[in-house]
């Protein structure tokens, strides 16, 4: 995959103008608090079949937006008693949250990890809120994009702060070491996370993240979910092209990034052309709190792999953020 975008002396100063609404603020403020106010119960169960020995694992299951039981899986290392430093991960476009067997990194190096299962993406976790076919294209990207209220990624965001609040509360869990990440559209998830949790997470881990700079990313991406939108617009006409934009501006990335404080690692792929590398500096550069980028210059969306993992590693140990020697 050929450079596509900016170059990179362009990308490390590029900062977008933004057009965030006036109620910005006061719409997630209102967002969480009707979440928040469904209440609901976190239940862990042990998973006794998942063949594992050095981990221990548990089934979660936790309430989301308006209440709506969203799983999730817990994995430790076998034995451990807390509190123990946390990761919680937000997953890629049409992920779930799979098998404990796959997600081994963050137990076995010593942390309790969380993975949240990804509504309607997810085989554990269904989005009760289809709303008309004819108003969305297939995916998500434009699912209640009518109005921000009735957005999909309204209810993600949603669910992914619920599940900050209900990791924390854990007795295996230290919430003065607990860390949101993700790559990809979890990478946009956490770095949302991040700016609406506040002081309740201590760090966020962002590779190649979606979801930042809708209106650049829909214009030059021609992989991965960004299309979904250009054909939506396509079938629908020109007349939902502002109401669209509009809805995507509570969403963007780009002005989430600002109201964000606490430490943040974001990779980059300068060949991405699912996440192009311009929409990614432009959260970044716009990000509120101390902040590093690990560019992978011949990288695609995969960004750096394994590498990146150890990357992670190192980063979470130096903020003081790894377990305690």
């Amino acid at each position: 995959m050929p450079l596509t975008d900016m170059s990179y002396q362009d990308l490390v100063t590029y900062r977008p103008a933004l057009t965030e609404p006036a109620d910005f603020d006061a719409f997630w403020a209102g967002t969480l608090a009707e979440a928040r106010a469904a209440g609901g119960e976190v239940r862990l169960t042990p998973v006794t079949d998942s063949l594992l020995t050095t981990v221990d694992a548990y089934d979660v299951r936790f309430p989301g937006w308006r209440g709506e039981p969203i799983a999730g899986w817990l994995l430790t290392p076998r034995g451990a008693t807390g509190p123990l430093p946390t990761v919680i991960e937000y997953l890629g476009y049409s992920q779930g949250r799979g098998l404990p067997t796959e997600r081994l990194l963050y137990p076995s190096a010593g942390y309790a990890y969380f993975v949240m299962d990804t509504r309607g993406q997810g085989h554990d976790t269904p989005d009760r809120h289809e709303g008309p076919a004819s108003q969305w294209y297939a995916g998500f990207m434009t699912k209640g994009v009518d109005a921000p209220e009735n957005y999909y990624y309204r209810r993600l965001f949603a669910d992914a702060v619920r599940a900050v609040d209900a990791v924390r509360g854990l007795d295996l869990v230290d919430p003065e070491r607990l860390v949101v990440s993700g790559d990809s559209q979890g990478g946009g998830v956490a770095l949302a996370t991040a700016a609406l949790a506040g002081e309740a997470v201590a760090g966020v881990i962002a590779n190649v993240p979606f979801l930042q700079h809708f209106r650049r990313a829909t214009e030059i991406s021609g992989t991965g979910p960004y299309p979904e939108i250009v054909n939506y617009l396509r079938r629908n006409g020109r007349e939902r092209v502002e109401q669209t934009f509009r809805t995507l501006s509570y969403f963007d990335g780009v002005h989430l990034a600002g109201r964000a404080a606490v430490p943040a690692l974001y990779s980059v792929g300068l060949m991405d052309s699912t996440c192009p590398p311009s929409t990614v500096f432009a959260s970044y550069n716009r990000y509120g709190g101390e902040k590093a980028i690990q560019v992978w210059e011949f990288a695609d969306h995969a960004g750096g792999q394994g590498t990146q993992d150890r990357r992670q590693l190192e980063w979470l140990r130096d903020q003081g953020l790894g377990p305690k020697s």
